[in-house]
């Protein structure tokens, strides 16, 4: 395969590690500042809030200043600098702030990372699973280990290792090599035009579901298996099981995709 194989993977290693450090711990460490299960809601609510936004708006600044990977680069340093200032806060409002300053960059680099990775596979893009997929090995990583770490060690330093994190995400995207540009011969479509089709609108229908269905789970899972007793290092392993498969899932994607169309996998 001609294109930067580890390094690309590198990228999606680290972000996805992130995650596994994020995700199922997160609102344990809120919880264990004190806040009540509807400010955790809230504070997850504004995570996601900011991700309606600031892809876009970082996907239409990259499509016309065409400095992809600069943006990348700027984006990853900001959230990993903002996310550090977890350590320094306590209250409601500082969190709900800082909250959206750091998923406003955070959400930045990963779709136009995905861009980037296609632009160096082009022809290639069967093999985008397979760099994909560390993605899933660093999560799995990250989110057995910090479980097993947090049963011996106070939850208090999660924003440490988060942010540790954060910053070997961005040193991988200072060694991510451009790509070649694209150029397209087609006029683009509309986004209006785009969100009329009736596959899309059907495509749209099932991810707002999804994210109904998983909302409570990704918030609040870790809080009720704490309730129950069970140690961090059980938790991440629960977490991680999903994950697992979707590792399956990615190693045997391009027999599947010879074999079945995406519409048939999807449905």
């Amino acid at each position: 395969m001609s294109v930067p194989y580890w390094r690309l993977s590198s990228f999606y290693l680290c972000y996805f590690a992130t995650l596994g450090a994020f995700i199922p711990y997160w609102s344990l460490y809120l919880k264990e500042n004190g806040f009540n299960p509807a400010e955790i809601g809230q504070l997850s609510a504004l995570l996601v809030g900011t991700k309606i936004i600031a892809p876009n708006l970082w996907g239409w600044i990259a499509d016309h200043s065409r400095k992809n990977l600069r943006i990348i680069r700027s984006t990853s340093f900001f959230a990993a600098f903002l996310f550090a200032g977890f350590l320094a806060i306590h209250n409601y409002m500082e969190f709900a702030w800082l909250t959206i300053g750091f998923s406003f960059f955070w959400n930045a680099p990963l779709p136009l990372y995905e861009a980037t990775t296609l632009a160096h596979l082009q022809a290639e893009s069967h093999h985008y699973s397979r760099i994909r997929l560390w993605g899933s090995v660093g999560f799995i990583l990250t989110v057995v280990s910090v479980g097993k770490l947090l049963d011996s060690q106070p939850i208090l330093l999660l924003p440490v290792m988060i942010t540790a994190l954060l910053v070997l995400t961005w040193l991988t995207t200072l060694a991510t090599p451009e790509s070649l540009s694209v150029s397209h011969t087609h006029s683009p479509i509309g986004i209006a035009n785009i969100i009329k089709k009736p596959e899309v609108i059907a495509f749209l229908l099932v991810y707002i579901l999804i994210q109904f269905a998983h909302a409570p789970y990704y918030v609040f899972y870790s809080i009720y298996l704490k309730q129950h007793l069970y140690s961090t290092t059980t938790t991440g392993l629960l977490w991680s099981l999903g994950v697992i498969a979707e590792i399956a899932l990615f190693l045997f994607m391009k027999a599947l995709l010879k074999r079945y169309s995406l519409r048939g996998i999807l449905l």
